[in-house]
């Protein structure tokens, strides 16, 4: 680690890795506090869908931006960036080190290269508009308009993520270039940390076997219960929290599309879909620890590994 920027660790990983109890242990042992990297961890009212860590699972350690906003608000990664930035700068003056946790790889990014969102701002006609077509003709008829304007973006964005396809859209129309190149250019950037970039690895059956019997203990926590009462508070299934894996599969069995079981069923593939879509990501970062779940599995061993190789 180069001694002349500030600090920095990050612990990634595909969902159901146990990211978030290394991120605690670290913690324990440099001194550290925990930024979230999770894009709907921000929300209040979500505990369940979100496998939110509990109070007692921080085990004392200072979390940052987790339960922000109400789920009625957007948030997005320029907002997470900013606020992240903050975080990093209040833990710093506190003589502590920031570990940032996550699996929205986007986000980490944004932070560890200081990336530069300002080119192109928001054109709400245009996201309105392509919204509608997301809404009247599916997200493929969506993606194949990207496929069109940046075959790259295409590529590397699934048709579901509505959210992150509208926005390459609309920024190859504002700025008459594919957003996979601003993107490329960006991750060119140096970072202004000097970081750690940690990712817990297992094999991927393993994973999927996490994932299928975390979705298990959600809807026996009572998941469809958290829907229910996201709906009293006004959200609808527009709206940027409802979009997350496990509350827009229960949104669409509370409202009659299809049974429990086969709720239970998509949220469960959708999370097999989005870890390989985080392992993918990752594998393209350059300077990763990994640690083998195979190899150190529970966060002790792993802490222990990262510590006597690398960190201390």
């Amino acid at each position: 680690m180069k001694k002349n920027k500030p600090k920095l660790i990050i612990v990634a990983g595909p969902t159901a890795s146990g990211k978030s109890d290394l991120g605690v242990e670290l913690a324990l042992r440099i001194d550290g506090e925990v930024i979230s990297a999770d894009s709907m961890q921000v929300y209040r009212h979500m505990n369940i869908g979100t496998a939110k860590i509990t109070p007692e699972e921080m085990r004392g350690v200072v979390h940052h931006l987790i339960d922000i906003i109400d789920p009625t608000e957007p948030f997005h990664v320029v907002d997470f960036q900013h606020r992240a930035k903050e975080a990093c700068d209040d833990i710093y003056s506190r003589g502590k080190i920031p570990i940032v946790v996550g699996g929205t790889g986007f986000y980490i990014q944004a932070l560890l290269y200081d990336i530069d969102f300002t080119q192109g701002g928001e054109d709400a006609a245009l996201r309105d508009e392509l919204q509608n077509i997301a809404n009247e003709q599916g997200p493929v008829a969506l993606h194949d308009m990207l496929r069109e304007l940046d075959p790259a973006a295409a590529v590397e964005l699934h048709p579901n993520n509505v959210k992150r396809v509208i926005r390459a859209i609309e920024f190859a129309r504002q700025n008459n270039r594919p957003i996979s190149e601003h993107n490329s250019e960006q991750r060119a950037r140096i970072s202004p940390y000097d970081y750690h970039y940690l990712v817990i690895t297992d094999d991927r059956t393993e994973i999927y076997k996490r994932i299928d019997a975390r979705v298990d203990r959600m809807i026996q926590a009572g998941l469809e219960a958290e829907v229910h009462n996201l709906l009293e508070m006004g959200c609808t299934p527009e709206m940027t929290s409802m979009q997350g894996i496990g509350y827009k599969q229960m949104l669409a069995y509370v409202s009659g599309e299809y049974d429990l079981d086969e709720a239970i069923r998509l949220i469960k593939r959708d999370s097999r879909h989005y870890a390989k879509r985080q392992l993918t990501w990752l594998n393209r970062e350059p300077d990763l620890i990994r640690i083998d779940r195979r190899v150190y599995p529970d966060a002790t061993g792993q802490c222990e590994y990262i510590l006597h190789n690398y960190i201390m």
